[in-house]
């Protein structure tokens, strides 16, 4: 906290300072002084009528009454983390939205609407990095018909918790009433301690979600646009043949008897250093036997060989098993990232 010269706890804060990471410590009950202070540390997002709104890293906002702050500063960037390989936001952001491509895009400014029939979020959602072109209300506007015209609902996703990131965003789609409806993490590690884990059983890799693989998959009647996403950047793609795109592999870990659903099953998207791991599943009788660690060893290996040196994966913020099984291979948090859904009322939503 801030405390000047003779002692005191001081604000040092102002509405000027709106967009800047700021830490600040208030009363737990305004208007009574000899009560438990709470400090908050994250972006200040506004400061309007007497009420600053702070989001934190993980993207939750909290206001605070001008009149229960005792102290206030400005700063810096949350510190480098002292684990896994440097990334910006920006570069994590690209690389993961290459991963789950969408089978359709357009830009709007520095914007990107990706749809694919429905399938993930994360490739039928808006990725704002940067300036639309169109003052905020405009560009939701665009957005809310380009989904509506494609039969679904307009979303946008945002990051918090790092440099770069979009609380001000978020907080500006909150004030219009857009609902943030999943919220996850982009965790990243070194790739080389994966490759080194020691294989359970037999892993068969693969560049296509055969049958199998997709009999343990948790996404039942996958379509063939599904599949788009999914296999996007095999050796197939043009791109990739050119050494211009991303390469999928897909991993299995064989059943018990002929015919039976996989163990286990895992994919990989190799993009230039990063190799992105995701749909890591196995049977939940066969649980806490090194199949998942087997999995990912076995793409790691491979993305190794195809020159990638670090790894990314997202999970979400409830999953306690799958975060402690990551940071146990030495993933840690990179920022968290979220999905707001546009009113229903709005525009011609379904």
């Amino acid at each position: 906290m801030e405390i000047s010269a003779t002692g005191r706890l001081v604000v040092r804060i102002t509405a000027a300072d709106v967009g800047k990471r700021v830490s600040v410590r208030r009363l737990a009950k305004p208007g009574v002084t000899d009560t438990k202070f709470t400090d908050t540390v994250g972006v200040l997002t506004s400061w309007d009528d007497g009420v600053l709104l702070i989001t934190r890293r993980d993207g939750e906002s909290v206001r605070i009454p001008e009149s229960s702050l005792v102290a206030g500063k400005i700063v810096p960037p949350a510190p480098a983390r002292r684990r896994g390989p440097a990334a910006s936001y920006e570069e994590l952001a690209r690389v993961s939205s290459r991963a789950w491509r969408p089978v359709e895009s357009e830009r709007l400014g520095e914007w990107e609407l990706r749809a694919a029939a429905g399938f993930t979020r994360r490739a039928n959602s808006v990725l704002p990095l940067g300036d639309p072109g169109l003052p905020l209300d405009e560009a939701l506007t665009v957005v809310r018909r380009w989904y509506g015209d494609r039969d679904l609902p307009a979303y946008v996703q945002t990051a918090t918790g790092a440099e770069g990131t979009q609380e001000l965003l978020c907080a500006e789609l909150e004030r219009r009433d857009w609902t943030r409806e999943v919220t996850a993490e982009l965790w990243t590690g070194a790739l080389a301690p994966i490759a080194d884990l020691a294989e359970a059983s037999e892993v068969v890799l693969s560049r296509e979600a055969d049958e199998a693989w997709l009999a343990r998959y948790q996404r039942k009647g996958v379509s063939e646009v599904a599949l788009r996403v999914l296999g996007w950047g095999s050796p197939r793609s043009s791109e990739a043949e050119s050494g211009g795109g991303p390469s999928v592999w897909f991993a299995t870990v064989p059943g018990s008897s002929a015919g039976a659903a996989p163990a286990a099953i895992g994919r990989c998207v190799v993009d230039g250093r990063w190799a992105g791991f995701a749909a890591v599943e196995v049977d939940p009788a066969l649980r806490r036997r090194g199949l998942a660690s087997a999995v990912m060893a076995a793409l790691a290996r491979r993305a190794l060989d195809e020159g990638a040196s670090a790894s990314w994966l997202q999970v979400e913020t409830d999953n306690a098993g799958a975060r402690a099984l990551y940071a146990g291979m030495g993933f840690s948090a990179h920022h968290a990232y979220h999905h707001y859904r546009a009113p229903v009322s709005a525009g011609n939503q379904r």
